[in-house]
């Protein structure tokens, strides 16, 4: 998992292995989470749309992202009403919000242009390693064949928004500011406490 997590997405520092025993105990708590992770991306890649539309490759990439992150939340309240379950209430995204504060305010617009995309892949990394470790790790075979399909698909979306990256800022410029993101979500997980009831 440790050569996963750091040759192919770059992470810095693995889950601890105790997430995923604990996540499949709080099934409810973590499709909840991850449906309002899928929201979020969605709603992350209409703000972008928004703000940079004169990005004509981001606007033409992440228009269907939009939709493919709906069908997503989409297809987990499906899995949450074929268990008997409920979409609980949206909780506070501990890690989100603080690998966000990583985007410089003022300067220049191609950095925080650089920096939300950076973290826009950074989540996705994230989300591909845990969703990795649910496709591997769980007892029953829906759920381990449900949560491959989304890591297969938050892989694609990381190579996207790093590729977005390289092609407006230049790949040296972003390499060099991937490498201290990099380094500033391992600290923020190292930082949080472990939970369980959610994806992040």
């Amino acid at each position: 998992m440790e050569l996963t997590t750091k040759r192919v997405l770059g992470l810095e520092l693995p889950t601890d292995p105790r997430w995923v025993d604990l996540a499949a105990m709080q099934l409810e708590d973590i499709l909840t989470d991850h449906a309002y992770c899928e929201q979020k991306a969605a709603t992350s890649c209409i703000s972008l749309i928004q703000r940079y539309s004169d990005y004509e490759r981001l606007v033409a990439e992440l228009a269907p992202i939009v939709t493919e992150e709906w069908g997503h939340f989409r297809s987990v309240l499906k899995e949450l009403k074929k268990r008997g379950l409920k979409l609980g209430r949206q909780r506070k995204d501990e890690y989100v919000n603080k690998l966000f504060t990583f985007v410089r305010k003022g300067g220049r617009p191609e950095a925080a242009l650089l920096d939300k995309l950076l973290v826009c892949a950074m989540i996705e990394a994230r989300s591909c390693e845990r969703f990795r470790l649910l496709a591997t790790q769980l007892e029953e075979e829906h759920l381990r064949k449900f949560y491959h399909g989304f890591m297969v698909a938050e892989a694609g979306h990381y190579k996207l928004f790093l590729s977005l990256a390289k092609e407006y800022c230049g790949e040296e410029t972003t390499m060099a500011r991937w490498k201290e993101c990099l380094a500033f979500e391992a600290e923020i997980l190292a930082s949080i406490e472990l939970r369980a009831d959610r994806m992040h």
